[in-house]
């Protein structure tokens, strides 16, 4: 498997990743398979000290549990959220925490990995993850190109430079979350399955798209003045997805 690098400057440099998880022994396990892959590993017990290294450190992927003590998994993620932290984070939880891993996605989280997993099941996951950032990087500094400006209604989205507007207040977008509403909104009117905006999106087959359900529920209250009567992303019952024409 091929390590995920990023350009800096003129120097291709490794990905830094963060493990926060409270059994030490799963904790240096996974550092030593994403070491042995070229990743910068950095640790931590809790979602306190979580915090911190983030605050220390430039991380570009983390992996959280869910259960852990002083600060869970949950709160970590919503706090990194709220201080505009964007790379992507994949919780680990056990088979008995479907509500967490709801709540885990609610908060911000892209990805989950249920206990126990194989070490290809979560580095395929890490480098999928890593590829996506990198895109989201790469637009999130590139302005030298014409922007691509897709608007409907008040709504508006800029795929070069990765804004989005309601109104002209500038709505803030997780790149999972962005990357969703640009494909609606490049097709309006178009129905898309959760399974079809899950594959155009992650790339890789859906297995479970119940992420998806999550991901439009937070996007609606992002972009929505009543989520609950929406004016631009519309459900269509029993069929999936779409960007209602204005």
């Amino acid at each position: 498997m091929m390590t995920e690098k990023f350009l800096r400057g003129n120097k291709m440099e490794a990905y830094h990743i963060l493990i926060v998880e409270d059994d030490k022994e799963i904790r240096e396990g996974i550092e030593i398979y994403l070491k042995n892959q070229g990743y910068i590993v950095f640790q931590a017990e809790d979602g306190v000290e979580g915090l911190e290294k983030i605050a220390q450190e430039e991380i570009h992927l983390a992996i959280v549990d869910v259960m852990m003590p002083r600060m869970d998994g949950i709160t970590m993620m919503m706090k990194v959220r709220e201080r505009g932290y964007e790379f992507p984070v994949i919780m680990l939880s056990a088979k008995s925490e479907e509500v967490d891993k709801i709540m885990g996605l609610n908060m911000g989280a892209d990805d989950y990995v249920t206990k126990p997993f194989t070490t290809m099941e979560l580095l395929a996951r890490v480098n999928s993850h890593l590829r996506r950032y990198a895109k989201f990087l790469e637009a999130v500094g590139d302005k030298s190109q014409n922007d691509k400006v897709y608007v409907i209604g008040g709504l508006e989205l800029n795929e070069d430079t990765v804004e989005c507007s309601v109104d002209g207040k500038p709505v803030k977008l997780t790149p999972l979350e962005f990357k969703i509403l640009l494909l609606l909104m490049k097709n309006p009117g178009r129905v898309f399955s959760a399974e079809e905006i899950y594959e155009r999106v992650w790339n890789e087959q859906a297995i479970n798209t119940d992420t998806i359900m999550v991901h439009v529920r937070k996007i609606r209250e992002k972009i929505e003045i009543n989520p609950k009567e929406p004016k631009y992303l519309k459900v269509v019952w029993g069929v999936g997805y779409k960007i209602e024409k204005q």
